[in-house]
């Protein structure tokens, strides 16, 4: 049945994952999961092996998989990483957007402001940042940054209920200076922006311990 094919399987866990539903360093059954689709422990292993893919999941030899999780010091370097990856991502990409996409960009921005939502403050900036990279050609650099934002979906998560991201009036400033940058065309400032928006979760959590224990 379509519902228990891989494709499915893994759409399901990935939005559990992304939403917090399923928590880093949780196992996942792979047995539970076949129950609860009424599939063969194919398809999930299929699946798993998917959402490895994404960064979202830990296949462990012989013990089986869990939803990844950083340690502290990998969380550092994966917002290093996207501090210089990603002014590059979205210099590559602004010339190429379509007005139909700024038109999108800019009504996520007022959206972002709008919302008192964790959940949908996440799910909106997660739209907001992905669309301002998707001028750029398909390739290594947009499937690593994407990795990358899956990996650390939950400190983001972690970070926005730290600084109450949907009343932050210091984010709301750092993406309508992106947006600015993008609608001007001006590659090397929204780099500059989007550069110093990134540095400043990382500053944050490297100050907040306990998300690592």
């Amino acid at each position: 049945m379509a519902s228990s094919s891989p494709s499915r399987v893994a759409a399901t866990l990935r939005e559990e994952i992304l939403n917090g539903t399923l928590a880093p360093g949780e196992r996942i059954v792979q047995e539970e999961i076949a129950e609860r689709f009424g599939a063969s422990r194919q398809p999930v292993r299929d699946a798993l092996r998917l959402l490895e893919g994404d960064g979202l999941v830990t296949l462990k030899a012989n013990s089986g998989a869990w939803v990844s999780k950083l340690s502290e010091s990998e969380c550092d370097e994966a917002y290093l990483v996207r501090e210089r990856l990603e002014p590059l991502l979205i210099s590559k990409s602004i010339p190429n957007l379509t007005s139909a996409q700024t038109q999108r960009l800019t009504q996520l921005v007022d959206e972002i402001e709008k919302t008192k939502d964790i959940e949908s403050f996440l799910r909106l900036d997660r739209e907001f940042h992905l669309l301002s990279y998707a001028g750029a050609s398909d390739g290594m650099l947009k499937d690593f940054v994407e990795r990358i934002w899956n990996t650390t979906q939950h400190y983001r998560r972690a970070f926005a209920k730290i600084n109450d991201l949907a009343e932050s009036k210091v984010t709301h400033m750092e993406h309508g200076l992106i947006l600015d940058a993008i609608l001007r065309k001006d590659t090397h400032q929204a780099g500059l922006a989007l550069e110093g928006h990134i540095r400043r979760t990382r500053v944050t959590l490297a100050e907040h311990r306990e998300l690592f224990v």
